[in-house]
């Protein structure tokens, strides 16, 4: 997620800028960009790491007494220069720095280029600059108060004017904003680390809240108008446990993060009931409804996210779809056409199988989409189109937010493609849409429970073995379970389809190795229990992940970890969390680093 920092005071605001965005560094970015003022507003961004600002600030550093500071991670427009923050209105009065998607910014741009203002940027953020220009009418305060009644979407975002030198205005609604009180002078960030080399002091700005902050004291109040007054804390954590806001582990913090990043992905993609893509797409409606086959290719835990998508795909559009490991895909010379689609997985946009794939299927003449985290990935650059997911970086090599995110972005993808060869009624599309902007707040439920979890990972912490047993949507999350468990305990672990485990499998079974069974509800509910009796009858523990309110299922499992209920298709997202949290307890218990399991890498971009 992109950073922000603030400053008001006594002090040189440059060092404290750059200090901050230094201690924000761990969030992942693609630029950084510093705005002092001092009379005049300077500007100074550059595209690629700290180092790159820090020497353009060698050659000419701007002197003031209040600034604003960003990293960003690029999702309105290419990471570049242009694109990096601060931004400024046309007539450089104002500077913004902004966390979050404005929505409706394409609409809120054409208006404002149609009053005369121009643009230097491709993002969403520059609109801010330019609404506050517009509303200005001799208070900054009231300009930002008008401006966020335009908005539509999540911010946080800070702003400075040479009209008024003596303050900043930030906001926050749906992305993080914390103050730092000081003596004599005051803070903004966008979390505590930035800040906790100059204070301990914070006060968290809640949602639908906006703040005047002067070197005198801060001012808070709700977008109603009304004033809050709300005393600060002191953070006594150090600077490695704030980073982490708390959490012990970066995944497990990551773990935490997934509703949000499912909301992120969805967030913007339902309008009036059509399912929306981004803008670079080139897919038309004939491309979309020409498709013969489609070939999901990934690697790692992206591919069990494909197979999901192999699922919902052929439920929701009815188009046939096979899912390939990259590394496969690449040299087995499939059978491609123009009316093949491509779907190319990578958090990264840049692991190297996938990316040949996508490339030598391309070649072929397949028409070309790309799920990523990263926007002006090599993926994202050589695809005809892309769903970004928007989860943030991902600090953990284990991924399990991105996971989630990628699953989100499949869902709308294939309601897209529903959507356009109409193999789904609008009133399906409706509660299929409706399910899923239900799910960020079940899956922050269901992790407000997790003693249950904690109790099962010590029962089976010492054990050699684990089998992962699923069926339909139940067997991508059953092989992504067993993948975090063995890629972070180092525990030897398979994840099989359900029916298949009399092939082979179940000769391993015995007393020593636990098997967990992925029993949501389903079509094939029966028919995982009878796996389940298979299982029990050879001397096995069962550990079950079943659906809120499945009473039946404690006559067959040993643990069962509920989640919230939801669809069958969409029931991958929910139930994958708590596998996550097994493997993550089961390593912790065994004292492996669960942030850097060995031999792994975050991003694979060689062959």
């Amino acid at each position: 997620m992109c950073g922000i920092v603030g400053y008001i005071g006594k002090q040189d605001t440059v060092p404290i800028l750059v200090d901050g965005l230094k201690r924000l560094e761990y969030r992942g970015y693609d630029s950084a960009g510093i705005a002092v003022l001092n009379g005049e507003i300077s500007v100074i961004r550059r595209l690629g790491k700290l180092k790159e600002l820090e020497s353009a600030l060698l050659e000419s550093t701007p002197a003031g007494f209040v600034g604003i500071g960003h990293t960003r991670w690029a999702t309105h427009g290419k990471p570049s220069e242009e694109n990096a923050h601060p931004h400024t209105d046309c007539t450089g009065g104002f500077a913004v720095v902004h966390n979050g998607i404005i929505e409706n910014y394409s609409s809120l741009r054409e208006e404002l280029q149609a009053k005369g203002h121009t643009f230097d940027s491709e993002t969403d953020t520059e609109t801010i600059a330019h609404l506050v220009e517009e509303n200005y009418k001799g208070d900054l305060l009231d300009a930002v108060k008008a401006t966020i009644k335009q908005l539509k979407g999540s911010f946080a975002m800070a702003i400075i004017s040479k009209h008024e030198p003596d303050r900043i205005i930030a906001a926050r609604k749906d992305s993080p904003l914390v103050l730092g009180i000081g003596d004599g002078e005051n803070f903004i960030a966008s979390d505590i680390p930035a800040i906790l080399g100059s204070t301990r002091e914070v006060i968290f700005l809640n949602n639908d809240e906006l703040v005047e902050v002067t070197g005198d004291g801060v001012n808070i109040f709700t977008f109603n108008d009304v004033a809050v007054d709300r005393d600060s804390f002191t953070v006594h954590w150090d600077f490695e446990a704030a980073e982490k806001r708390g959490y012990e582990d970066f995944m497990l913090k990551e773990i935490h993060e997934q509703p949000v990043a499912v909301k992120e992905t969805i967030r913007s993609r339902f309008q009036k009931g059509k399912v929306v893509l981004e803008t670079s797409s080139n897919l038309t409606d004939d491309m979309v409804k020409a498709i013969s086959k489609i070939f999901i290719v990934a690697c790692g835990t992206s591919y069990h996210a494909g197979l999901v998508g192999k699922n919902v795909i052929e439920n929701w559009a009815r188009i046939p779809v096979e899912v390939d490991v990259a590394s496969e895909f690449r040299y087995r010379n499939p059978i491609i056409n123009e009316s093949t689609l491509v779907v190319a997985i990578s958090q990264s946009g840049e692991t190297a199988d996938t990316l040949a794939s996508l490339r030598g299927a391309k070649a072929d003449g397949a028409k070309v989409f790309a799920i990523s985290n990263v926007v002006g990935s090599s993926i994202t650059r050589e695809a005809d189109g892309t769903v970004y997911t928007h989860a943030g970086p991902e600090i953990g090599v284990a991924a399990t937010k991105t996971l989630v995110s990628q699953m989100a972005a499949i869902y709308v993808l294939s309601l897209y493609l529903a959507q356009v060869r109409g193999t789904l009624a609008q009133n399906e599309i409706n509660n299929i849409i409706a399910e899923l902007n239900e799910l960020p707040e079940k899956m922050n439920e269901l992790l407000k429970d997790i003693n249950g979890i904690k109790s099962c990972a010590m029962e089976f912490s010492d054990c050699k073995s684990f089998l992962f047993l699923g069926r339909g949507i139940g067997v991508p999350v059953a092989m992504e379970g067993a993948l975090k468990l063995k890629e972070i305990s180092y525990i030897h672990a398979e994840g099989y389809a359900a029916g298949e485990m009399k092939h082979g499998p179940i000769a391993l079974l015995e007393r020593s190795v636990p098997v967990v069974v992925v029993a949501t509800e389903g079509h094939t509910y029966e028919k995982v229990i009878s796996n389940i009796q298979e299982v029990k009858a050879r001397d096995a523990q069962v550990v079950a992940v079943a659906t809120e309110g499945d009473k039946e299922i404690k006559n067959h499992a040993d643990y069962v970890f509920y989640v919230p209920r939801t669809s069958e298709l969409l029931s991958a997202i929910p139930a994958v969390v708590p596998l996550q949290l097994l493997a993550y307890y089961i390593a912790k218990i065994r004292g492996c680093n669960v942030d850097q399991p060995r031999n792994l890498a975050k991003s694979v971009t060689v062959e």
